[in-house]
């Protein structure tokens, strides 16, 4: 049985979300949106979303994004999982 074929995208693509798991530490949200910043600059802060976990421990921050290539993605995703306060960027 063949893989099915992830699908495509097409750049730009506005709004592209992009969700990142991790500590819920004070600072956790601010370290977020810097990273994301450097990539993707000019993103629209005022659409994140947040969510805690049941117990406050892990929190998973939305951001929403224009993704202009593969390279951006990659990269994004490289420097958000370097940073120690995060788990997964989905």
């Amino acid at each position: 049985m063949s893989q099915p074929e992830a699908p495509k995208i097409e750049f730009p693509c506005e709004n592209y979300p992009v969700k990142v798991l991790g500590h819920g530490k004070e600072d956790y949200d601010q370290v977020v949106l810097d990273i994301v910043s450097v990539h993707a600059p000019g993103f629209d802060a005022e659409s994140i979303q947040v969510r805690d976990s049941k117990n406050g421990r892990f929190r998973a921050v939305t951001v929403y994004i224009t993704a202009t290539g593969i390279d951006q993605l990659r990269n994004l995703h490289r420097d958000l999982m370097a940073h120690e306060y995060i788990h997964m960027v989905i």
